[in-house]
């Protein structure tokens, strides 16, 4: 069996993490751009990255040989809008050339508006605790509509809330994470609202966080408890449910209620095209601490000697299947797997190649778990690998390879992996053979 026609193969970026020229063209620096000693590992940064911006078209043909159907990029905020109330149009051009690239390339683009780089001016307004920003945010959507909706149909309004919420709360300690989760939440309802007014074609828009999924365990835990843990407030800011509920349920979950009103939620739960994911383990076979009596929690279930990617994250073969089984009970949407990889120790080996034989094996596992419950009747719109490029893994800095292919960061060579091929031929036969 071939998965579904139109499926959506291709793999996703984040322009903090490739872009570079990071103050070219009138672009202002991001919190990422002016990281504090030690926050990233060796004091890397993110201000030449893979050099995409002077490179995107060598990208594209890339992706062209590669055989892609999308491409999930995201869309630096200070690029577009470089401070408040003001439009950057060498940003605008950029990513105009980028978007026709693609399309000229056959390659759908799939854009996200907001993937951690927080303009150095929201931030020095109060960034996520500023009543402001929700406001900000419209004013950036508008000019996303205004510029590029024509031309591009699926949009993500935030790309792991979770994630940029909790980074924030270490950068501010004093940041109150109940606050910023409104504020966030109501910017991306009031966003998508003025995105159905104004956009110029029928767009197809969704909210991607970081899955926290639970799968059931023989003799630990079962399909019905590992739903439950999946949806519990264990997790509380880096959960499903507390991201989740809000904008597909206009449900405010209990931690939240006194923050988020009745009206609040109206606001934040607009209707939406498809659930997106971006998942690469299950949570349950983490070895994170489990606090005695944690509510929902049941076990953290480990082997000696379990597989890991080189990053030390859990190898689970069927995450993929009870993400989207459990994601498609809850919120009744179409599936899309919005990010997935491995990060693997790469290198250009004596023959001038880079041998990646445990990703290919890694997305192999993976697809064959999602095509299973694609047998079962679930709608699964789409699969984005994680990353089409080597990339500046926002903590780790350069540690973490993920890309199909590989980035000499000193001369920005790039060198396609043995994954890159065989992922192509997976696209081209529509996944029939995985």
């Amino acid at each position: 069996m071939s998965f579904p026609d139109g499926f959506l193969w291709g793999t996703a970026t984040a322009a903090a993490q490739i872009e570079g020229g990071w103050d070219e063209d009138g672009r202002t620096p991001s919190i990422w751009d002016v990281n504090p000693d030690g926050y990233v590992a060796h004091n890397d940064t993110c201000h030449t990255a893979c050099d995409h911006y002077h490179r995107f078209r060598e990208d594209v043909e890339i992706m062209k040989k590669l055989g892609m159907k999308a491409y999930r990029f995201s869309i630096s905020w200070s690029r577009i809008v470089p401070s408040p109330g003001t439009v950057n149009e060498k940003g605008v051009k950029f990513y105009s050339d980028l978007i026709d690239d693609l399309l000229e390339a056959g390659i759908e683009p799939m854009a996200t508006m907001y993937h951690f780089d927080l303009p150095l001016w929201s931030h020095e307004k109060g960034g996520y605790m500023s009543e402001e920003f929700a406001d900000d945010f419209l004013f950036y959507t508008k000019v996303l509509m205004d510029e590029f909706s024509d031309r591009v149909r699926y949009w993500f309004t935030m790309n792991e809330p979770s994630g940029f919420v909790r980074d924030y709360a270490v950068r501010v300690p004093d940041a109150d994470v109940k606050v910023m989760t409104r504020n966030v939440l109501l910017a991306h309802g009031r966003a998508v609202r003025l995105m159905r007014e104004t956009g110029k074609q029928d767009l197809k828009i969704g909210f991607v966080d970081a899955v926290m999924n639970s799968e059931p365990v023989p003799g630990i835990m079962t399909e019905e408890e590992a739903y439950e843990d999946t949806y519990s407030d264990y997790y509380a800011i880096g959960g499903m449910r507390w991201w989740c509920d809000p904008v597909y349920l206009g449900v405010v979950p209990e931690p939240l209620k006194g923050v988020i009103s009745e009206a609040d939620a109206k606001e934040i739960c607009q209707p939406l095209d498809y659930f997106a994911g971006n998942i690469y383990f299950s949570a349950n076979l983490f070895n994170e601490p489990v606090t005695p009596g944690s509510p929902g929690r049941k076990a953290v279930y480990e082997t000696p000697g379990m597989p890991r990617t080189r990053c030390q994250w859990p190898i689970c073969d069927d995450c993929l299947y009870w993400f989207v089984k459990f994601a498609y009970r809850r919120y009744g949407l179409p599936v899309l797997v919005s990010e997935n990889g491995c990060s693997c120790c790469d290198r250009v080996m004596l023959d001038g190649k880079v041998h990646d034989p445990e990703r290919i094996d890694y997305i192999h596992r993976m697809l064959r778990s999602l095509k299973r419950i694609i047998e079962e009747g679930v709608p699964v719109i789409g699969y984005m690998v994680w990353s089409i490029l080597d990339n500046f893994e926002w903590n780790s800095g350069y540690d973490q390879r993920l890309g199909l292919v590989y980035v000499d960061y000193m001369t920005q060579e790039r060198t396609l992996k043995d994954s890159a091929y065989d992922y192509a031929e997976i696209v081209r036969t529509n996944g029939e053979e995985v």
